[in-house]
Parts: structure tokens; C-alpha cells; sequence
């Protein structure tokens, strides 16, 4: 696995914006793309509250069946997460909690993080980041 998706990059993929999103997905092996139980967990949030909660749930459990592999926090995450919220805060930067546990999960499994959030996560020092929606 290589990439983590985050959770603004799979609502593109799912509502069919930016095909370039679809085109850079369909290159990257099986098995190599995958989505944190924390994105995960957005986006379910997203689908239950949305006028079409049903429709949106089951576009949510077709990426996690179709297209990504869905990974659990690894326990190496929560030094990832201290260290870095230590570090933004120092510099009073701080992100959002959700988005500091991603990258988090990013940094712990070696995963280049795919966001279109890249102003933020570029402060997050050793976090490798790509934008497919440009």
C-alpha cells in the first residue's frame, strides 16, 4: 500500500469531480490505495446526515468494497499524532483533530497522503503529500 486517501479526495471520486482523481486512481496497483478508519468515519458522518442518507451510504460501502482497502489506526499513530500536534501548536498552526489523526496514520504506515488540504498537511513535518484534484 502506498497511498492514503483523504477524506475530501474520495467525496471527488465518489461524486465523479475531477476525473483526473478517477484517471490517477484506475493507474495505482490493486491493493496500493486505502482510506483511515478516521476518513472512513467522515464520511459516514457526511452520508447520514445528507438529504440521500441511504443512496450515500451505500456509495461509502462501495469504496471501501470496490476501490480502497480500509486500514485500521495502527497503535504507531498516537506518538505520530502527539508529536505532531506538539509541534503545530508550537508554531500556532494547529489543524483540525480528524485531519491530525490522518496524517498521523500516514506518517505511521509510510503512506504518501493524497489531500486536496494541501496548505494544511504541508505543515506537518516528514508527511509526504500529493494533490490529484490539480
Amino acid at each position: 500500500m502506498r497511498y492514503l486517501l483523504d477524506t475530501n479526495i474520495c467525496i471527488y471520486f465518489a461524486n465523479g469531480r475531477h476525473q483526473q482523481i478517477s484517471k490517477r486512481m484506475a493507474e495505482i496497483p490493486a491493493g496500493d490505495l486505502a482510506i483511515s478508519v478516521i476518513t472512513y468515519g467522515e464520511l459516514l458522518y457526511g452520508a447520514a446526515k445528507s438529504a440521500r442518507a441511504a443512496h450515500n451510504r451505500a456509495v461509502v460501502a462501495a469504496l471501501v468494497t470496490d476501490f480502497v482497502a480500509l486500514l485500521p489506526m495502527p497503535l504507531g499513530a498516537a506518538q505520530k499524532y502527539g508529536d505532531a500536534k506538539a509541534q503545530l501548536r508550537a508554531k500556532g498552526q494547529l489543524i483540525s483533530d480528524n485531519d491530525l489523526w490522518i496524517a498521523a496514520h500516514a506518517l505511521a504506515e509510510g503512506l504518501i497522503l493524497v489531500t486536496n488540504n494541501v496548505s494544511e498537511f504541508k505543515r506537518i513535518k516528514g508527511l509526504k503529500v500529493e494533490n490529484w484534484a490539480k
